[in-house]
Order: structure tokens, then C-alpha cells, then sequence
């Protein structure tokens, strides 16, 4: 399961803050990096640290020869909040998780629940807003049970 990232910004020095799609914020020092990856103590350049941008969800990148994935921000950044999510990001959440976890792709998905791929897309992006027949047909077809829980 790959983390997917929303939002990136710069703090001081090589420091990242990154959003999550769950939420989660993780703030990390690219110096961290510098011994292991020489060519990345470019960033040390804050010009060209501030160009860095959202790769989709998965990638950060400055350059054809600087890059991250967010997946190293994740797993070795330090956890510096937990923001509230608009109810669309977490069905978009869910809905990616559970598909991943049954390991079907998005088109596997479409074809096993009559929604078109592009729909699906939208909703684990978090810009379509689904209705609870959308879910349940998801849910079903992934062999999984559609909770709502308001708490």
C-alpha cells in the first residue's frame, strides 16, 4: 500500500511537510539523504529547493536528476499532525486501501462493478462525491462490508 500525498510545503533549511491522503502530516529533512545520495545536497540551494513539486501522489520532484518518493516521507518522516479530512477524502481513502487490499486495479474494479474506471478514479481522488449505492456496489464486488459510522 503506497501512502498518497495531497499536499507539499516548504519549512526551513531542506525540511518537507507533507499531507497525506489520510490525513497524516510528516515533516522531513532532506539532509538526511545528503551522505547516502551526494547529488541531492543540490537542495542545500533554496532556489531550487522551493521548485520542488507533487509528482501525482506518489513522487516529489526538483529536477530529471533530484526526486523523492513520498513513500520514504511517510514511512521515515516525523508524524507533526493529524488534520480532519473532508468526508470525501476519507471515502477516497477507503475506497483505494480496500481496492488494494483485495488487489484488484481500477479497471479490474470497473469491470467487476459496472462504474466506469474514470469514476473510480475520481472518487479515490477525492473529487467526486459517491452515493452510498456507488459504495455498496464497491464494497460488494471487493468482498468487503461498507461501514458508515457517525460518531
Amino acid at each position: 500500500m503506497f501512502h498518497k500525498a495531497v499536499d507539499l510545503k516548504f519549512q526551513n533549511g531542506t525540511t518537507l511537510e507533507v499531507t497525506f491522503q489520510s490525513g497524516e502530516v510528516k515533516s522531513y529533512d532532506m539532509s538526511s539523504l545528503f551522505d547516502k545520495y551526494p547529488q541531492l545536497r543540490a537542495l542545500e540551494n533554496r532556489k531550487l529547493f522551493l521548485s520542488g513539486k507533487l509528482e501525482g501522489v506518489y513522487g516529489i520532484v526538483w529536477n530529471e536528476d533530484l526526486d523523492i518518493e513520498v513513500e520514504t516521507v511517510y514511512q521515515e518522516g516525523l508524524l507533526v499532525r493529524k488534520e480532519k479530512m473532508p468526508a470525501s477524502m476519507l471515502v477516497a481513502n477507503a475506497v483505494s486501501e480496500a481496492r488494494s487490499k483485495a488487489g484488484f486495479t481500477q479497471s479490474q474494479l470497473a469491470a467487476a462493478t459496472g462504474i466506469d474506471q474514470s469514476d473510480i478514479s475520481k472518487i479515490e481522488r477525492g473529487v467526486s462525491n459517491p452515493s452510498v449505492n456507488t459504495l455498496s456496489r464497491i464494497a460488494d464486488a471487493l468482498g468487503a462490508d461498507l461501514q458508515i459510522v457517525i460518531s
